[in-house]
């Protein structure tokens, strides 16, 4: 058996073939950009992230033909609207990045409103999801009233966009993980509901059917890519519960952090929880099991500091400033709090900004190179601290995936500042063979439990440790001054 699992993420979009013994059979990426055009906004082309969908598809079956079924995964509370008689999109896609709705969000927290909607969703109010965006597009896009009245807006998280154009327009679905992130989705009903809704100025009559992640969402159309009609799409996840279920995770106690242009850290829980330390309850995943459900802290800009900080200091990539970086013992000194977009979890901050202390005559490029990866580090390790206070038990040991995990000074750091083993998986593309295993599974084979990891374990004594995270937390406070 093969799966194709199409991994749609901010900055690229895979697609990886996968048999059931968990091989790449082929693989096959496409780059995107994101657009900034206003201070605090952030958003893609749905149109071009479509597009990369297609043309990943033509890559890896030219390499391997036809698969028997495919999964996605995707880059979560990006919010797309399009017309459902067109299939046209009717504005930019906001991204999770985007601010535009900060001024909403902290006006609905001033009346008191953020208990209640943590009860239903488990998620604090914040522009990072899609409630607060879909306000403003049926406030500020002309056509979007005008399509509601007519029953053809279609607004949904990018699974959904992409379950529409593989479809041909037969299936507006999505699935219960990408629902559970929208903030317009009672976690324990399983349902979109109008009082949330309500609250942020949305509409439910436009939003996706929300189901199962481990459904058969419906088969390809004729026309819509290279597949030919008739392959059922098995599994829809977002990506970072995706890369959880890749781990192998099934059962509390565990926890993975994706380092990506953000960060997400999750952990299973026995039933859904409501943190107390800042970080979100949400639907880990559905399957045939039942309801997963699981505690996350995502961080606004994780492994995209180092791309930044590179930029900066002229370098040509983060290869380049993690090559500089080890030059130097430490960052002498030295913290960058990347808070580019403001704080995350934790801290959920928006009006922190990017800072950097602690320089002298002494401070040399080399050590700005370092204080960034220290930084990466750092907020890892403020979710997971976050995480063990609400579980109220240690996480004994950290799975890593994504882009940045492949860098072995990064992942020594954080093992190192966490004091905790950093388990770096072999295969880069976690989320994509999470999906894959679920569709798997959906059809009655099973992949084998977790990939290969490279295993990093702490080297710095517990009093250093202790002195670089207040000096982290310090610097952190400056930030949100």
């Amino acid at each position: 058996m093969r799966v194709l699992a199409i991994d749609q993420g901010t900055t690229n979009t895979k697609a990886v073939v996968f048999d059931d013994r968990g091989s790449v059979l082929a693989r096959a990426s496409a780059p995107l950009t994101t657009d900034y055009p206003h201070p605090g906004w952030a958003e893609q082309s749905a149109k071009a992230i479509w597009g990369s969908v297609q043309a990943v598809i033509v890559d890896v079956v030219a390499q391997v033909g036809v698969p028997d079924a495919i999964g996605i995964a995707n880059q979560r509370e990006t919010l797309v609207a399009w017309d459902s008689k067109t299939s046209q999109p009717i504005c930019p896609a906001p991204i999770w990045q985007c601010r535009r709705t900060a001024d909403a969000s902290a006006r609905l927290i001033a009346e008191g409103h953020d208990p209640f909607v943590i009860a239903r969703t488990g998620l604090g109010i914040n522009p990072l999801f899609p409630a607060g965006k879909a306000a403003w597009v049926l406030e500020h896009i002309p056509a979007a009233r005008d399509l509601l009245a007519q029953g053809r807006l279609r607004m949904g998280t990018v699974d959904s966009w992409l379950l529409w154009n593989l479809t041909g327009g037969a299936v507006f679905a999505t699935d219960h993980s990408n629902a559970s992130r929208t903030q317009l989705f009672d976690t324990e009903r399983l349902v979109f509901t109008t009082d949330l809704a309500r609250l942020f100025g949305a509409e439910i009559a436009c939003l996706p059917t929300p189901l199962p992640s481990d459904s058969l969402f419906g088969t390809t159309a004729a026309g819509s890519t290279a597949l030919p009609a008739g392959i059922p799409i098995h599994a829809i996840m977002g990506d970072s519960h995706a890369a959880l279920y890749g781990h192998g995770i099934r059962t509390p106690g565990a926890v993975k952090a994706t380092y990506g242009t953000g960060s997400s850290l999750m952990t299973l829980t026995p039933a859904r929880t409501a943190s107390q330390h800042g970080l979100s309850g949400t639907i880990a995943w559905t399957d045939r099991h039942g309801t997963a459900h699981a505690l996350e802290g995502n961080i606004t800009v994780s492994a995209q500091a180092a791309a930044f900080m590179a930029g900066l200091l002229g370098l040509p990539n983060a290869a380049a400033l993690s090559d500089l970086a080890q030059s130097v013992p430490d960052s002498g000194g030295v913290t960058f709090v990347p808070a580019l977009a403001g704080l995350g979890a934790p801290h959920w901050n928006d009006a922190a900004r990017g800072t950097v202390a602690g320089m002298t005559h002494a401070t040399t490029p080399a050590h700005l190179a370092r204080a960034t990866f220290e930084a990466i580090a750092h907020q890892i390790a403020d979710v997971l601290e976050a995480m063990e206070a609400d579980i109220g038990q240690p996480l004994v040991a950290l799975s890593a995936d994504g882009g940045a995990s492949g860098n072995g000074f990064l992942m020594q750091l954080q093992a190192d500042l966490t004091g905790r083993a950093v388990l770096a998986s072999s295969v880069e593309e976690i989320g994509a063979l999470g999906v894959a295993g679920m569709a798997m599974a959906a059809l009655g084979r099973a992949l084998p439990p977790g990939p290969d990891a490279r295993r990093f374990t702490p080297r710095l004594e517990p009093d250093a440790r202790a002195q670089a995270r207040a000096r982290w937390s310090a610097a952190v406070a400056k930030a949100k001054a």
